[in-house]
């Protein structure tokens, strides 16, 4: 009986233990993100699977997106809005790859900011290997509307968000993604924010925003969005008007390269994204030209982005030109000592 009682009690302790280690401790040292005490660069993708004829999420293609993810070396996809299916954070881990997950402000009392509920969905999903960290809102400083006309609100509610994340999780850093290079108002009101995410469209070249983010903060950072669409409005700098992966991929291949030279300064990018969204400029059931994002002339190489044709694949997941960049990007860099 009491040889049974041990083993019990070993295989409970056992299994108790490597429950615990399956628990990654996401941590920064000086401008680096670590991942149980390693430096971790982040190889990205935006990820807002949308199909054809709808405006919802769907992660019913989720199996197939994530072999082409892993194909490509993605290592970190970026959502905008929690993951509230656990198979679904089981599988993206599974998968070798993390989340950047976001909370938004106003999102009807679930898991928003705003009601508070966000810390919920932290605290339930704190200890799953999935998450790398916790991201609070996208681009708010373009719009102090939403925050009475004054942006002193958002920036006040961001960082008390942040600081009630530090007090239940102290595994995960706290990030947001900012609107290009935070000005002087929004790090000084904003002192809990881990890491700075930023939505950088410089045409195809990025790198001036590292030393610019190097002269005002010692924090870590990443590039949240960057890229170019598929779509060029009008020819220009030598690529054809209409659709135009090789434009693309130019901007893409550019991008990347500026963006993994400055790994002293940055660490890495969630590569605006995944796949084509049908649903942001017209019908939802075709691929519309237009759309609008605020701040958006520095998209490569026409100034205007066509919101429907940012995929490095398309809606039905057939490569583009762009994937083929990424791909030869990030295996490359998993060859390299970070």
């Amino acid at each position: 009986m009491k040889y049974i009682t041990f083993i019990l009690l070993f295989a409970f302790t056992f299994t108790a233990c490597k429950s615990e280690l399956k628990n990654d401790v996401v941590s920064i040292s000086g401008r680096k993100l670590m991942v149980n005490e390693k430096p971790y660069l982040i190889k990205g993708i935006c990820y807002h699977p949308v199909p054809k004829g709808s405006d919802k999420v769907s992660f019913d293609n989720l199996s197939k997106d994530l072999a082409l993810m892993t194909e490509a070396g993605i290592n970190t996809i970026r959502v905008y809005a929690p993951i509230e299916d656990a198979k679904v954070l089981d599988q993206i881990s599974d998968a070798g790859i993390k989340v950047v997950l976001g909370f938004g402000y106003n999102q009807g009392g679930k898991n928003d900011i705003l009601s508070g509920s966000f810390i919920n969905y932290v605290n339930k999903f704190k200890n799953h290997k999935a998450i790398l960290m916790w991201e609070l809102g996208n681009e708010y400083n373009y719009h102090p509307e939403w925050f009475d006309g004054d942006i002193k609100n958002w920036y006040k509610a961001m960082n008390s968000a942040a600081d009630l994340i530090h007090q239940n999780d102290s595994n995960h850093p706290t990030t947001t993604a900012h609107g290009e290079l935070p000005d002087s108002l929004a790090l000084s009101m904003s002192p809990n924010i881990d890491v700075w995410g930023m939505n950088v469209y410089r045409w195809d070249n990025p790198e001036e925003i590292f030393q610019q983010w190097k002269s005002i903060s010692e924090k870590p950072m990443y590039l949240s969005e960057a890229g170019g669409d598929s779509y060029m409005t009008i020819a220009k700098a030598g690529f054809e008007k209409g659709r135009n992966e090789k434009a693309q991929a130019a901007a893409t291949s550019k991008i990347l390269t500026k963006t993994f030279a400055n790994t002293n300064i940055n660490s890495g990018v969630t590569l605006f994204s995944f796949t084509d969204g049908w649903w942001k400029a017209g019908n939802n059931t075709t691929q519309d030209v237009g759309g609008w994002a605020p701040n958006s002339s520095g998209v490569p190489y026409d100034g205007a982005p066509n919101e429907e044709f940012w995929g490095i694949v398309d809606i039905d997941r057939n490569k583009k030109e762009a994937y083929t960049i990424l791909k030869e990007q990030y295996l490359n860099l998993n060859k390299k000592d970070y």
